[in-house]
Parts: C-alpha cells; sequence; structure tokens
C-alpha cells in the first residue's frame, strides 16, 4: 500500500510534469555563452596521452559503423538507414508517436517494442565516440554527424513527448553523453545548434528534478538520475537552476551510498553487473563533486567487492540481471567492463590493491581524471562477503563464487532465483557459468527461464523457483537464505549454508580442497511424499563433462546462454533427476583441473564420502 506521503509527491509530481509539458521551460539569453566545463580534464591532456595507444584505432573501428548508421546496441547491430527514426524498436518493427509521456506503453512490448534496444541507442554514448575520436583525427565528418544526429533527435522527441521521456534514468544517460558532447566538441558547435542543444540540455535538467525515481526505482534508476543532476548543475552553473540542482544532486547520491551499499562492499540489488553500474556512477560523482575520505573509503570496498568477484581472469560473471548498458563507453566485452572501474578506482584512490592493465585506464579513468599511468598487480584471496552473502574460494588462478545470500530488497527487480548457486572457473577458462538474463520484456517466457532456478547452478523442487516470478522486475514469497559455516585455510575453504523456500530447505555444503577439488554435499527436506529433484550444472563446455562425478546418473542436455543482453546461444548442461521421498542427499565432485582422479562417492547414513587413490575427504550429512 501506498503511503498518504507517496500519493501526494506522485500527485505533485504529476502536476509538474504537466505544467512543464505544457510551458516548457527556455534558455535565458546568458546561458548560451556557457564556457568549456573546467570541472573535467582538458581534452588535449588526454589525446595526448592516448596517442601511440590502442584506443584511436578501437574508436576508429566502431566510429566507422556509426558514420554507417551501423549501431552497436547491446549484444545487436541496429541499420537505421540514412534517417535515424528515434523512437523505433529496429528489431520487432515497432514506433510510438511522439505523444505525452504518461501516454507511452512502454513497458508493453507489443504495443512500444522493446524498450531496452530503443533507449540504447537514445543515450546518445555512441555520439561520444566520435567526440574523442575528433580529438584525435579532426575529421570534420565525425563533428557533422555528431551535429545532424543532434538536430535530428530534437525534432524527433519534443520535450516531455514520446518513449525517449518515459524514463528519468534514460533522460540521466543522454544528459550525461550531451555534457561530455559539449566538454569535447562545444567550442565548434554550430551557433544555431548551440543555443537549442543548451536549451535542451536545461531541459533534460528539470525533467530530472521533477521525475527522480524515490518511488518508481529507488536503486540505479535514483542514482543514476542525481549524479546526472548533480553534473548539470556543477558543470553548467549559469542554468537558472544549477545550484539548486547541484544541492538536491549531491544530497540524494550521499543519501543512496548509503541505502545502495552494504557494509560488505556489494550492491543491494545482488547483481554483479548492477554492483559495476552502480560503482561507476559513485565514482563519477565523487570524482566531480571532490569526495571525503568516508565516501572513498565506501568505494574502496565496493572495489574490494568487484576484485573478489572477477578473480584472478579479471572476468566478471554475471550473477542476477545485466542489461548489456554502461555508465561510460558501452563498447567491447561485457565480462570485461569491470576491469575499467578498477582501474579508475586505483587512479582516484591511488591504491594498488587491485589488479589493472595498462590498457584498462583508456576507455574511463584518462576521460575522467586526465592523463594517468601505471599498472598494478595483486592476487585474489577466499574470502566470505557476509552481508552479500557471497562467497569467494581461490587458489592460484582457480576461483569459485557461491551465491548463499539473499534476494535483492523490495521486490527484487534485478534478482535471480539462484540462491546456493555456483560459478567457478580456471584461469581464463570457465568451467560453470552463469547463464546470464537474455531479455527483460520482450520474450516473458525466455525472462523467467533465465532467472529462474533451472538456469542456475543449484537445486529445483518440484519444477518450483525459490520465488514467485510477479511481472519481468518482481519477486514474490522470496526465500530465506542462512549461512550455517564459513572456514578458510591454506589448504581448504568450507561453506555450509541453506536457502528456505517454500516449505523446503535445501542445505548446501561446499569443500574446496585447494587447488583443484570442489566437493558439494546437497541436503533436501521438505514435506512427506514423493517428490521431483533436480541439480544443475551449466557447463562453458561439454568438454568439462568429465570434470563432473556425480552421486546419481547425470544426463547432458541442451541448455540456453545469453553472454550479453539480447543474444542467446545454445550450451550444454548437466542434470540430475531423482523422484523420491524427502529427505535426500545428493554429491557431486568436480575437478578444477585438468589432472581427473578417478573419485568414487559414497553416501552413508551420517556423511558423504569422497574416495580418491591414496586420500579420502568426508562431509557430515544434516
Amino acid at each position: 500500500m501506498r503511503s498518504s506521503r507517496e500519493i501526494a509527491d506522485r500527485l505533485r509530481q504529476e502536476i509538474r510534469n504537466l505544467l512543464l509539458w505544457k510551458f516548457p521551460p527556455r534558455l535565458p539569453a546568458d546561458c548560451a555563452s556557457q564556457s568549456p566545463l573546467p570541472g573535467l580534464p582538458n581534452p588535449r591532456t588526454v589525446t595526448e596521452s592516448l596517442a601511440g595507444t590502442s584506443y584511436p584505432d578501437e574508436l576508429r573501428g566502431y566510429a566507422r559503423e556509426v558514420l554507417a548508421h551501423r549501431f552497436p546496441v547491446l549484444g545487436l547491430t541496429i541499420e537505421t538507414g540514412p534517417e535515424i527514426r528515434w523512437r523505433r524498436d529496429y528489431v520487432n518493427g515497432l514506433e510510438t508517436r511522439p505523444e505525452y509521456l504518461r501516454r507511452i506503453p512502454y513497458l508493453d512490448p507489443t504495443r512500444a517494442g522493446d524498450h531496452k534496444i530503443i533507449w540504447e541507442l537514445n543515450r546518445h554514448q555512441h555520439l561520444v565516440l566520435l567526440a574523442q575520436l575528433h580529438q584525435f583525427d579532426h575529421d570534420p565528418a565525425l563533428l557533422n554527424e555528431i551535429w545532424s544526429e543532434l538536430g535530428s533527435w530534437m525534432d524527433a522527441n519534443p520535450f516531455q513527448q514520446g518513449i525517449n521521456w518515459a524514463s528519468a534514468l534514460e533522460a540521466a544517460f543522454r544528459a550525461l553523453s550531451w555534457i561530455w558532447i559539449f566538454h569535447l566538441a562545444g567550442g565548434e558547435m554550430p551557433a544555431g545548434l548551440r543555443a537549442r542543444f543548451l536549451e535542451s540540455l536545461m531541459q533534460h535538467g528539470r525533467h530530472l528534478e521533477v521525475n527522480l525515481s524515490f518511488y518508481f526505482s529507488p536503486n540505479t534508476h535514483l542514482l543514476g538520475e542525481a549524479v546526472a543532476l548533480h553534473a548539470l548543475g556543477t558543470l553548467f552553473p549559469k542554468f537558472p537552476d544549477a545550484a539548486r540542482w547541484r544541492e538536491l544532486g549531491a544530497r540524494v547520491v550521499n543519501e543512496q551510498l548509503q541505502k545502495q551499499v552494504r557494509p560488505d562492499g556489494a550492491h543491494f540489488e545482488q547483481s554483479t553487473y548492477y554492483h559495476v553500474y552502480a560503482l561507476d556512477m559513485f565514482l563519477f560523482h565523487g570524482i566531480l563533486a571532490g569526495a571525503g575520505e568516508a565516501y572513498r573509503t565506501r568505494m574502496a570496498a565496493m572495489a574490494d567487492y568487484l576484485a573478489a568477484v572477477q578473480g584472478p581472469s579479471r572476468t566478471l560473471p554475471f550473477i542476477g540481471d545485466d542489461d548489456g548498458g554502461r555508465f561510460f563507453h558501452p563498447f567491447g566485452p561485457r565480462d570485461h567492463f569491470g576491469r575499467a572501474t578498477l582501474a579508475t578506482c586505483a587512479v582516484w584512490l591511488d591504491m594498488r590493491r587491485w589488479s589493472f592493465a595498462r590498457e584498462d585506464r583508456f576507455p574511463q579513468a584518462a576521460w575522467w581524471l586526465g592523463p594517468v599511468e601505471g599498472s598494478a598487480e595483486a592476487t585474489t584471496e577466499s574470502n566470505l562477503f557476509r552481508d552479500s552473502g557471497l562467497a569467494v574460494m581461490a587458489s592460484g588462478d582457480r576461483h569459485v563464487l557461491i551465491d548463499a545470500g539473499p534476494f535483492g530488497p523490495w521486490g527484487s527487480g534485478h534478482s535471480h532465483s539462484d540462491t546456493l548457486s555456483i560459478v567457478a572457473r580456471a584461469g581464463d577458462r570457465e568451467i560453470l557459468v552463469d547463464p546470464g538474463a537474455f531479455t527483460y520484456v520482450s520474450h516473458p517466457d525466455e525472462r523467467d527461464w533465465f532467472r529462474g532456478s533451472g538456469a542456475h547452478n543449484t537445486i529445483r523442487v518440484d519444477g518450483q523457483d525459490q520465488a514467485i516470478p510477479v511481472g519481468p522486475f518482481r519477486w514474490s514469497h522470496q526465500p530465506a537464505a542462512r549461512l550455517r559455516e564459513w572456514a578458510s585455510s591454506e589448504a581448504e575453504d568450507l561453506l555450509d549454508a541453506e536457502c528456505v523456500s517454500f516449505s523446503i530447505t535445501h542445505r548446501r555444503r561446499v569443500r574446496f580442497v585447494k587447488p583443484d577439488l570442489l566437493l558439494v554435499v546437497d541436503d533436501v527436506s521438505g514435506p512427506l511424499g514423493e517428490h521431483m529433484i533436480e541439480q544443475f550444472w551449466h557447463l562453458a563446455s561439454t568438454r568439462d563433462r568429465d570434470r563432473f562425478i556425480t552421486s546419481d546418473v547425470a544426463d547432458l542436455i541442451e541448455s540456453q546462454r545469453s553472454r550479453v543482453f539480447g543474444v542467446k546461444t545454445g550450451a550444454p548442461a548437466l542434470v540430475v533427476r531423482r523422484k523420491t521421498v524427502l529427505p535426500a542427499v545428493l554429491a557431486t565432485a568436480i575437478h578444477l583441473g585438468e589432472r581427473r582422479d578417478a573419485i568414487e562417492v559414497e553416501i552413508v547414513a551420517t556423511e558423504v564420502v569422497f574416495r580418491l587413490p591414496g586420500r579420502q575427504f568426508a562431509l557430515p550429512r544434516a
């Protein structure tokens, strides 16, 4: 039930939106003389520092596609032809009209198309890329394309009208892109476009101030909106409301730092991808605002969590939702995005406890902080992040993650039904994978499959997920997760945790015998009668089949995987199925190294015994 305060706030918000629609704010004459933005690094010094690196050639490759109107959008390439129809979903062939924003059914893919595909192009991050490349090549074709697209966009998207005004976060992303365009190329913007551009940018700020997502999405939506509002108030001090935007944006960001970041440094949505999103947002704000020691300490904790999740390979596993986007420079492999984030943390915080390579600084740190040098190497150690429930087991380049934590807050919109799921890799080689997200609204059945228990390396009973999906961004009846034991030494790690879902209790014990052997015991208890227990192991490759020794017969099946939002492929999985009365126990041994010793698994009355040549290990039963 909504509170009386929320109802009143929402009513005021709608009245203010209607007034903005009917009476759009106009740019005061003195604002058109806005000077270059002093709060951001000098573009010339940045490009001089990056000359001779791989980064300009990377930009040129993307720019060739953008100039031909073949846009890299998520994992797709959108070809628009000479005229870009900014409100069109080019994949599904649907387009909405430029009506008042509240009349746009953007969450209905049958009427509006996939809003994610539409909005990603409208973030204009590809135009920032062109502006960056112009700093290197000084090619007038790059600026002509930027000016043409900006003019076209403003023609097609009048203030407060159409799908591209329906989300305040999308207005925030676009405003941030426009800030960078103005910083990098504003001095060469045609006079007629300049005044119109600045007026629209000011209108973006008014829209953000009115539509901050205090009630709709008080997560990365609210955070990103506040970051953009503060940036507009800081970098465009001549805008009439700049001082208020600066204060309001900073206040909201600092409030959200306390609300959204758990004490162990993890973002509260229980999604590794959104952790990177949030950390980048907090970082940019902290840099622009000159944040103090307490703020920087929280950033270091978030960086510690990200480094532990990425492990020795510095590769991000997609636990929970991943939407394919990025706060800045959304190009390249999605599972490498965290590398630039950690490089930015290391440079800004002047710390070298996170691994980063020289080239990790090019996409982000150099543009935010100016010319920077250096790299760092660090080792990954076993650790338990108690607040988020994430266990990290590590030995050399072996890296195992176990999600023993709760779903996210409220409706848990970006959480998956993956409690007690495991992902594992050996160096650059994936072994156990999380299949990703694939879609949000376009394919409801696929949405539920990719976030369901059967898509994760955990247990499912009677075909039931650990919670009930309600629409694309909500779960009801979220399970209770409990950590029973954690122990770590040079020789081995042990995690004992349980998930209580409806009337089923799944207790999982994981013992990592370093460096190469992972032992898993699953105890399942619940109501009387027969139940179908399924144990899932999603593999990176069928070549990994012989790494697994299971107590029951395991079938190799064709499953699915999404490495980037909007794209899916076939992928193998092992499934153990047993119809039995409860309680029941299943056991699995997994070789993480190349040596594959024969293992016998025996389940007896009080324990599960794993026998290898010359040694054996036992885990007690529940």
